[in-house]
């Protein structure tokens, strides 16, 4: 075999040491979400205030993005992840010194900020470094991988509890227990010497197919994991099944992305994002106009988490294939940005579907999610045929 078709053993490394930053980064995030929240609520801060804070996150992201790769090609991307897990850990120790409520929204800014540099250059790096022929492979290990990590997030704070130092320390120790891979690879992390051929608007528009995959896929994983349980109750589940509807979805994204990765490694990878949309069409479709019963919910929800999971990881194998570099960064920044705005909006909309067309607005808001991005996409394919 070839080296287009194996992994040499520096790559091995290098992709290790990627993989293990960010899926460690993963614990941390999962693990700090959820303890900052009590932690305001304990404070007496209201449900709005503590949804604002939250929000911090989201706004550190469309700030810091575009200046990320300038910073990495000028101190180089092993020192910048070391600084921003460095920044993340002092942050996290910091929450807890911190009393006034005000000060937390800086300090999540921040945290927020540490964050996104660390996945936009570990998605990078990961890309970067796979080899064309197995990029979606290596995407999907790195999909499933960091999906498991966020799933351990919760249960470190479960056992540690919601009060005192050990989960701000445990969170600390984690992000720089993150350092150690990039310390030992660091010097295989890709290099980025060139400067983006455009600028950051510009690859919002280059590669639409990758993006606004990005950012139908946060719209509807945000929404799926905190709707999904008001929709299930309101269709005459019982709690715990409808809790359960989540864990549905989220195993089939951890089951699927391997399987999806290989797939669009042997076919244009369009086609393999236009194929995730439409699963989202029309299992949406089916959850609205169909009356199935609990356990088809479950297996349709476990089918499509794991289908339009790959709008994600696929849509990140593309970029990596359309792109090299500066480019590559900029282009990985404005997947992570765009992500980001579907964080945002998904939750709203789905909530406004709900109140509109009770009990099934939140699958029908996201089937119409899902049919504009198959809509833009197609067209798209259509006009380059």
């Amino acid at each position: 075999m070839t080296q287009a078709t194996t992994f040499s053993r520096p790559q091995i490394l290098s992709l290790s040491a990627a993989i293990a930053c960010v899926v460690t980064v993963g614990i941390g995030l999962s693990l700090s979400i959820p303890l900052l929240s009590f932690a305001l609520d304990a404070k007496g801060a209201s449900r709005t205030l503590i949804g604002f804070n939250t929000a911090m996150a989201g706004l550190a992201t469309l700030v810091c993005a575009p200046f990320i790769s300038g910073w990495a090609r000028r101190f180089g991307i092993a020192a910048t992840l070391a600084a921003s897990l460095a920044t993340g850990a002092v942050c996290l120790l910091a929450f807890n010194a911190v009393e006034p409520i005000w000060a937390w929204f800086p300090l999540r800014f921040l945290l927020g900020a540490a964050l996104t540099v660390l996945f936009v250059l570990s998605e990078y790096w990961i890309n970067a470094a796979a080899p064309e022929s197995r990029r979606g492979l290596v995407l999907g290990v790195y999909a499933t991988a960091l999906s498991l990590g966020f799933a351990l997030g919760p249960q470190v704070l479960g056992l540690l509890g919601t009060t005192g130092w050990p989960p701000y320390v445990a969170g600390a120790l984690i992000l720089i227990l993150a350092g150690i891979p990039i310390a030992v690879a660091g010097g295989r992390a890709p290099p980025i010497e060139d400067h983006p051929s455009a600028g950051f608007l510009s690859f919002f528009w280059l590669v639409p197919s990758a993006t606004l995959a990005a950012l139908v896929f946060g719209a509807a994983e945000t929404s799926a994991i905190a709707l999904l349980p008001l929709y299930g109750i309101a269709i005459g589940l019982e709690t715990t099944a409808a809790i359960g509807l989540v864990s549905a979805f989220v195993l089939g994204n951890v089951l699927f992305q391997i399987p999806m990765g290989i797939v669009s490694d042997r076919t244009d990878r369009r086609y393999v994002l236009l194929f995730c949309g439409m699963a989202g069409v029309v299992g949406m479709g089916a959850m609205t106009l169909v009356a199935l019963p609990p356990a088809g919910i479950f297996a349709l929800l476990m089918v499509l988490g794991g289908l339009v999971a790959g709008l994600y990881t696929v849509g990140l194998a593309h970029l990596g294939s359309r792109f090299r570099g500066a480019d590559l960064a900029q282009a990985n920044a404005a997947f992570v940005v765009f992500y980001s705005i579907g964080l945002i909006v998904g939750p709203p909309l789905g909530g406004a579907g709900m109140d509109l067309w009770p009990p099934h607005g939140l699958p029908a808001t996201l089937a119409v999610l899902f049919l504009i991005y198959v809509t833009v996409v197609g067209v798209r394919i259509a006009r380059r045929s």
